[in-house]
């Protein structure tokens, strides 16, 4: 399967206005955004649990990560309420699922194999630093390595971030709305833009929350290659 599967075009996906499509769990539905491979797959995808539901115990041979979007996500190494950022690193393995439901944004097979470190932030408990660059711009810092940066940006009403984009970038909207290019981007829109690009962003009258990646489009092609010989 092949989804926004071009990574030198820019993607936008509002996902709220997508359909649920079921998984092969009962109860387990989701919103695909990116995605190449079959159940094996280099995926960024919303994932819902009913109440209830839940996957069976698996590996997570090229990594897992992901926000919790509403609910409480839930697994043999504790409870993850709306605002929880998790890194579960390649080789870890849970048993996920979700007593009272739960919505989720997750990225599969974007790890480099290396990694070991398992990260576990609640966003929403973190402070803040302002953006010098940008005014009306603070930044919430969730994850750094020699490939990617990982970082929440909060938007004060009709403020404006310009950030280059060498390596390529994604943002989520997590709260509030920005205006990027010719789009608007909504609660839950994605956006992946390619190597070589720059993003320039405006909030709208009530500001924004958005978390931002960077730097991780330039291993994607070793990163299929690992998903073709899992």
């Amino acid at each position: 399967m092949k989804i926004a599967a071009d990574f030198e075009k820019r993607e936008v996906v509002h996902s709220e206005s997508l359909g649920w499509i079921k998984s092969p769990m009962a109860g387990v539905d989701r919103r695909p955004l990116d995605r190449i491979g079959g159940e094996v797959a280099r995926a960024t995808t919303i994932v819902r649990y009913a109440p209830g539901s839940h996957f069976s115990s698996h590996v997570h041979t090229g990594g897992e990560e992901f926000i919790v979007l509403d609910g409480v996500f839930q697994d043999e190494h504790g409870d993850f309420p709306v605002g929880s950022y998790v890194r579960n690193p390649p080789q870890s393995s849970h048993t996920p699922g979700s007593e009272d439901g739960c919505v989720i944004f997750v990225k599969l097979w974007q790890y480099q194999p290396e990694d070991r470190k398992h990260v576990k932030l609640r966003m929403d408990a973190m402070g803040s630093v302002p953006d010098q660059n940008n005014p009306g711009i603070s930044v919430t810092p969730l994850f750094k390595d020699d490939y990617e940066e990982v970082s929440l940006l909060h938007f004060a009403p009709n403020a404006t971030v310009s950030i280059e984009c060498p390596e390529g970038a994604e943002l989520f909207v997590l709260n509030g709305d920005i205006r990027e290019s010719e789009d608007t981007l909504v609660k839950h829109s994605w956006l992946r833009t390619p190597i070589g690009t720059a993003i320039k962003a405006t909030a709208g009258e009530e500001g924004a929350k958005v978390w931002i990646k960077s730097g991780n489009l330039t291993e994607v092609q070793k990163q299929l290659a690992r998903v073709e010989n899992a």
